[in-house]
């Protein structure tokens, strides 16, 4: 559909809505049937009252259609049409006056049409080409795992249209019997279910000091999700490891250039073949009880429950068994930690998810009652089940929370605290959390060159009136 926006204006004697009559054709002109036979639809219209001028956002698969339906404004003043486009649309394509390159490397969705639906899903958008969004934190209250179309969503290149009846996982290298499975052949397939938390590992890195490039998330982008798919370690028994294998080389469809590069890459991850044996690790085909969704990897994805998400490979294509460390650009040229050490400078890669907390309520700047205050949120952990939650408010001593729900390593855990605050005024809330491995969250956030895995206390203000 072409959208324009459509400008009419008429000197005062010629007022259509000053005479009854003359008004009432005008409404029934704009009525859902006529504009049906006309071919167009009228998404909104507004009059400039005094100014005698007339506003409409008209789309429709034919412009001629379009020119044939203002016709009769033509006849009592002036018309206009402008080519329109949507906000969305706008910034997906680099501005007003931009558009996003030609992908002739793999066919896409509409950058615009991916961003319309996540704001119209309540995300916050951090970059809309590609699409990068997280949850909202209110969205988050109350929710064992988060809406579909609420998760946060997180890509490196474009996302890539993929046609299921003729998508394949292949899976080869060092194996006995290379295997190429449709996604019939993997639902017929022995089946998992998990319950598991992903977080990117950049999450909270607009919070560190001195600021560092890349995606300036908050703190939404994490999310836990029932993901059903056929466990990894039975596709690999049918097609059989061989002698020499190293690691698995997981490679999903969505392809593109880095920037000052102009060779494509795929995205790609690697595990070594001792992590990929977990049985927990899924090749996951549905999210939520649905058909995995376009913008979480459809039709396959890993999930790798504890590790950071990007491990968690989107619209999986292939499988290679290798045998050497893979050295891809985001197995080796991100996704890791960098410190200085005095003279030294320490790398180590990006793998389990660090212990966290997250208050969902009350929200940053909120205004409460004095008197009982509930405080509620989640937390999780890679490396072990959440052990306690404490939660302490100004100045005052760390109360540990309640934990609710069985504990579990792969996904966020519930906690509250009824608390109280008779003191009126701006005040702060912090919660850390502590895992069955003795980790804890620390105070500050462990500055890195990246920004990843900052698991710092969260710290809420709210007003007490």
């Amino acid at each position: 559909m072409t959208r324009f926006i459509v400008r009419h204006r008429h000197e005062a004697e010629r007022c259509p809505a000053a005479n009854p009559y003359a008004g009432a054709g005008l409404l029934n002109y704009l009525s859902r049937p006529s504009l049906r036979q006309h071919g167009v639809e009228v998404q909104i219209e507004a009059v400039v009252r005094g100014e005698h001028a007339l506003y409409m956002v008209v789309e429709s698969d034919d412009e001629e259609r379009v020119r044939q339906f203002v016709r009769p404004f033509a006849i009592i003043g002036t018309v206009d049409m402008y080519p329109a486009a949507t906000c969305a649309e706008v910034v997906a394509g680099g501005g007003c006056e931009g558009s996003l390159p030609e992908y002739d490397l793999v066919t896409v969705h509409d950058p615009a049409q991916a961003c319309q639906r996540a704001i119209e899903s309540g995300l916050v958008v951090r970059r809309a080409h590609p699409l990068n969004c997280e949850t909202s934190i209110p969205a988050l209250v109350g929710s064992v795992v988060v809406p579909n179309a609420e998760f946060y969503v997180r890509n490196h290149f474009e996302i890539p249209k993929l046609d299921s009846s003729s998508w394949r996982l292949n899976v080869g290298g060092l194996v006995e019997r290379p295997l190429s499975l449709g996604l019939r052949d993997l639902k017929n397939m022995k089946s998992g279910t998990l319950v598991a938390t992903l977080e990117c590992a950049g999450n909270g890195r607009s919070l560190f000091e001195p600021s560092i490039e890349g995606e300036k998330w908050d703190l939404g982008a994490v999310g836990t999700a029932e993901w059903t798919g056929v466990p990894l370690a039975e596709v690999l028994e049918r097609a059989g490891i061989r002698a020499g294998a190293c690691e698995l080389l997981f490679r999903g469809a969505d392809r593109g250039t880095l920037p000052g590069q102009s060779v494509p890459i795929q995205f790609e991850r690697s595990l070594s073949l001792d992590d990929a044996s977990r049985s927990e690790i899924l090749l996951a085909y549905a999210m939520n009880g649905e058909p995995l969704p376009i913008q979480h990897g459809y039709p396959l994805r890993v999930i790798v429950p504890g590790w950071y998400a990007v491990a968690s490979v989107k619209w999986l294509t292939d499988i290679d068994v290798i045998d050497k460390p893979f050295t891809g650009h985001y197995q080796t040229d991100s996704y890791f930690y960098e410190w200085n050490r005095g003279a030294r400078v320490v790398r180590e890669p990006v793998a389990l998810q660090r212990v966290r907390s997250l208050i969902t309520q009350p929200g940053a700047n909120y205004e409460v009652q004095r008197g009982e205050l509930l405080i509620r949120g989640v937390a999780w952990s890679g490396t072990a089940p959440i052990a306690r939650v404490e939660v302490r408010i100004a100045n005052g001593s760390w109360q540990q929370a309640r934990l609710v729900g069985e504990p579990s390593r792969y996904r966020w855990q519930w906690w509250d605290l009824n608390a109280r605050i008779d003191t009126p005024g701006e005040t702060t809330i912090r919660a850390r959390a502590t895992d069955l491995a003795g980790l804890s969250q620390p105070e500050q956030p462990e500055w890195n060159r990246l920004g990843y895995g900052n698991n710092s206390v969260q710290k809420v203000r709210i007003r007490v009136q």
